[in-house]
């Protein structure tokens, strides 16, 4: 009976070790590659550094050695330069509308892959201010849609986190901008909200400057509105990312 006892103990003893053993594999295996972020968009994101506040706080949260932040923005520029196709019918033929589709994508990619070349990533996070350009745009979703397609195709990641910045209230108080922004608006948020891994940041304070006693809702943001943007891209990251993992 003694025998049969030590043998229960041994065999427990080495099934404890065995979990443990396991347990610390799997989060070895968990804690390798890095988290992705890539940052694009118009203006209002090419104005943004991220070494100020996007940076910092992504590092602080995961290490300087598990991030990798690439940006590349362009002002003026519509979504359509980076959708690959076109969402409108019929096809827009005024306005901003790019001679080669998907132009600003194959740039971005570039420095992503660039970026990304030797390397094991564990999370992928797309931070999107882009929208002043696309008022008139009556297919903004499906863009959005493409976009986020075109990333988990190229990237071979399907899970990836989307961060939007929802585009500001300047030109709100009426004239013909009202209409287009308010749909603008809506679409960011509204895409963000139903996406399973989506937030969006709200910068209706980050363009105030002010006229003598008048404040104004400029189209673009003060230097402190800037890095208050940063802060918020990677707090909503950050936040996401850790959604992920419970």
């Amino acid at each position: 009976m003694k025998n049969v006892y030590k043998i229960l103990f041994y065999s427990a003893a080495i099934l404890l070790v065995f979990l443990k053993s396991s347990v610390c594999s799997a989060t070895e295996v968990d804690d390798k590659g890095k988290h992705l972020f890539i940052l694009s968009g118009q203006s209002n994101m090419a104005g943004m550094d991220p070494e100020v506040s996007f940076t910092p706080a992504v590092t602080k949260a995961f290490g300087k050695d598990k991030v990798i932040v690439v940006k590349d923005a362009h002002g003026g520029q519509s979504i359509r330069s980076w959708g690959k196709s076109n969402h409108e019918f019929p096809p827009p033929t005024t306005g901003r509308v790019p001679k080669v589709r998907g132009e600003l994508y194959d740039r971005l990619m570039e420095k992503v892959k660039a970026a990304i070349t030797g390397q094991t990533l564990k999370t992928v996070t797309f931070v999107w201010m882009q929208g002043e350009s696309d008022l008139n745009n009556t297919a903004y979703d499906a863009y959005l849609k493409e976009l986020l397609e075109q990333l988990e195709a190229d990237l071979a990641f399907k899970k990836i986190n989307l961060v939007i910045g929802r585009i500001s209230d300047a030109g709100l108080d009426g004239g013909k901008r009202r209409e287009g922004n308010l749909t603008i608006r809506r679409i960011q948020q509204e895409f963000a909200e139903a996406h399973p891994r989506g937030a969006w940041v709200d910068t209706d304070d980050l363009n105030d400057r002010k006229e003598g006693e008048k404040v104004v809702d400029d189209l673009h943001y003060t230097k402190e509105g800037y890095v208050l943007l940063g802060t918020r891209f990677a707090d909503k990251a950050i936040e996401l990312i850790g959604k992920g993992e419970r």
